[in-house]
């Protein structure tokens, strides 16, 4: 199933209405649809070089709309929000993101886990339904939203744009593990900074 729309999403990259469906794919994607709009970007982008920025805000713009609908569903429709969340193995990390956030730093651990799913391929849909579950801050979330996923599209639209192919075959062997490295590292340097503001507040 995953590789026939896999296969169907590279279609509608070379479709002469290629940006509606990225903006569909972008907004489905945060909220139930498995496939990431990486798959559409990538050949958009090398196709359409100068539109790379074009690009990236089409799919950032409907990937926080998505999100913010992912929200709504984990707000008011929690049967439908837990069959989704079961369906990516996650309702046992919903149980122990709920204690945490009764932590004294719960809020902070959310924002970086919040920012990874958009940023690595961890499935974003999970928390931004997750989100609406626990009730975190909308204004925030939407933020921390545009800030990840703005980041990640911007990176794929325009390195793809400027190197092609050979962006390409590097992102379909290393991409996952990349994106997650360099989510980390982000994450930790926030975290730092953050510290050294307590600490010297």
């Amino acid at each position: 199933m995953f590789t026939q729309l896999y296969n169907k999403c590279l279609k509608l990259a070379a479709h002469k209405n290629s940006s509606y469906f990225l903006s569909l794919i972008s907004f489905i994607e945060s909220s139930f649809f498995p496939i990431p709009p990486d798959v559409m970007i990538i050949p958009m982008a090398i196709a359409k070089k100068r539109e790379y920025l074009k690009i990236f805000l089409i799919a950032t713009i409907f990937s926080v709309l998505g999100g913010i609908f992912g929200y709504v569903i984990g707000t008011f429709f929690f049967d439908f929000a837990m069959h989704i969340v079961k369906f990516y193995n996650y309702e046992d990390n919903v149980i122990n993101i709920k204690d945490a956030l009764s932590q004294g730093d719960g809020f902070y651990t959310w924002l970086a886990i919040l920012f990874l799913a958009g940023f690595t391929p961890l499935p974003y849909k999970v928390f931004t339904i997750t989100s609406g579950l626990i009730s975190f801050n909308l204004v925030i979330f939407v933020l921390i939203s545009f800030i990840s996923r703005g980041l990640r599209f911007f990176i794929v639209s325009y390195l793809s744009s400027k190197f092609g192919d050979t962006f390409t075959d590097y992102m379909n062997k290393h991409g996952q593990k990349w994106f997650t490295i360099v989510g980390f590292i982000i994450v930790i340097i926030v975290a730092i900074f953050y510290l050294l503001m307590k600490f010297y507040g």
